[in-house]
């Protein structure tokens, strides 16, 4: 199904009193710095400490009698799914790739799925997926290219708008494009002439690249602090390619030195805890990638992070990401 504002507000039925009402707040050291209204959207607050709890929800209430579910994951949604899919009784299977952090494989096993990791790519975890779908009969959950999992978290342009109709533009953390896709169409069903702009790491950025060469392609995965945002987004892809494609205005990449000053910001300034996939877009107004004239919202997408590697962040130490070294410096503040 092509995904409708309807749905949307379908989805929002279905997951209130569980995974929807996050906090959105201002952020009084980004407003000055732009001049202008900054808002943070809470999703770390979420049960599960992501946004993927939304889709996830939607997504396995529609089901039906099925024999368990299984997915593919950079850690949160299969957070979500393991949630969702123990609150409905079914078992799940999350398939993760060697490059996920092991907090995020934790926090799945905690919840009690069957985790596997396959593979150095979400490419190699996906393979797995479709193997127990025909071989086990179990249901996929796309992490991002399902029209449920898309409303589900288009819900969070609902409340957005709900609470601050004024918002000029959102950024939003742009990876396999469910969270861009659905917060677009909801943004922009409410109000066409809404800013919406996806923005991704420079390492490994799968659907901007698919964006710019004008179909889905693949991408090298690779270490991230935003490792959230890693992984591709399906050559077959249906839903989410296409929608990003029409509905985002803009699409921006981000460095691993502008996303970690971007995390001291939002430790220091708001004490926030958060992952590097949340502050993509603080990250793209501080270098100066986005012009911002009115009042505009970020997503704080989840918490589910690898506290050693924060604290070597928020300690100004240097971070290895594989072959890359992000060198570290104490937070100073810049405006």
């Amino acid at each position: 199904m092509i995904p409708t504002l309807a749905d949307i507000y379908a989805a929002a039925r279905r997951i209130r009193g569980v995974a929807d009402g996050t906090p959105l707040v201002p952020s009084p050291f980004m407003r000055g710095h732009t001049g202008a209204d900054f808002l943070l959207k809470l999703e770390n607050m979420q049960p599960i400490g992501a946004f993927k709890l939304r889709g996830a929800l939607n997504a396995v209430d529609g089901l039906g009698d099925v024999a368990g579910v299984t997915c593919c994951s950079t850690g949160n949604h299969g957070r979500g799914v393991a949630y969702a899919a123990r609150a409905s009784g079914l078992s799940a299977v999350i398939c993760m790739s060697s490059l996920v952090p092991r907090a995020k494989v934790d926090g799945i096993r905690a919840l009690g799925a069957d985790v596997r990791i396959v593979g150095h790519s979400q490419d190699d975890a996906q393979a797995e997926v479709e193997r127990l779908v025909a071989e086990e009969g179990l249901a996929e959950i796309s992490p991002f290219d399902d029209a449920r999992v898309i409303c589900g978290q288009g819900t969070i342009g609902l409340e957005i708008l709900a609470q601050r109709p004024d918002i000029e533009t959102i950024l939003v953390p742009l990876s396999g494009g469910g969270l861009a896709a659905g917060v677009a169409l909801a943004a922009k069903s409410i109000n066409p002439a809404i800013r919406v702009i996806g923005i991704s790491m420079d390492r490994g950025a799968a659907m901007y690249e698919s964006l710019r060469a004008g179909r889905p392609v693949a991408a090298e995965e690779l270490p991230s602090l935003a490792d959230s945002l890693g992984g591709g987004i399906g050559l077959d892809n249906r839903l989410s390619f296409p929608m990003c494609r029409d509905l985002l205005d803009e699409t921006i990449l981000v460095t691993e030195e502008q996303i970690y000053h971007a995390m001291q910001v939002l430790y220091f300034e708001d004490r926030i805890v958060a992952e590097g996939a949340c502050v993509v877009g603080i990250a793209a107004v501080l270098a100066g990638k986005v012009t911002l004239d009115g009042p505009a919202a970020t997503i704080v997408t989840g918490r589910n992070l690898d506290m050693d590697l924060f604290t070597q962040v928020i300690t100004g130490q240097p971070v290895q990401l594989g072959d890359r070294l992000v060198a570290g410096q104490p937070y100073r503040r810049t405006a």
